[in-house]
């Protein structure tokens, strides 16, 4: 997972296959920037192909514990099927998703 700031919004650039093999390490991650003190997260899912329930969890997770602190979470560049993945579970109503990066960390400010 690639990381950088823009701003004071923790930009990351998710993994290829979210899945339960991976959620560990993303979620990890992502509690620790929080933790850091971090309290907006971009994750830009443009190479991702893939995201499974455990994925969606980590979100879900992490989309609370921001909002505990006044935070948020958004979402960037989903692909076809990832999207579709987030409607079918119904999440789409859950977090803000952009088109881009670019539209995501302006809708941000």
């Amino acid at each position: 997972m690639e990381t950088k700031k823009s701003d004071g919004i923790l930009v990351v650039k998710m993994v290829p296959r979210f899945d339960a093999y991976s959620a560990k390490e993303v979620e990890a991650d992502l509690n620790e920037s929080i933790e850091n003190g971090t309290d907006k997260i971009l994750c830009d899912f443009s190479e991702t192909e893939y995201i499974s329930s455990a994925g969606l969890r980590v979100l879900l997770a992490t989309a609370k514990k921001l909002k505990k602190s006044g935070g948020e979470i958004v979402l960037s560049s989903l692909k076809p099927y990832v999207n579709e993945v987030f409607e079918t579970a119904g999440f789409t109503p859950l977090f803000n998703i952009y088109a881009s990066e670019k539209e995501a960390l302006a809708g941000m400010k």
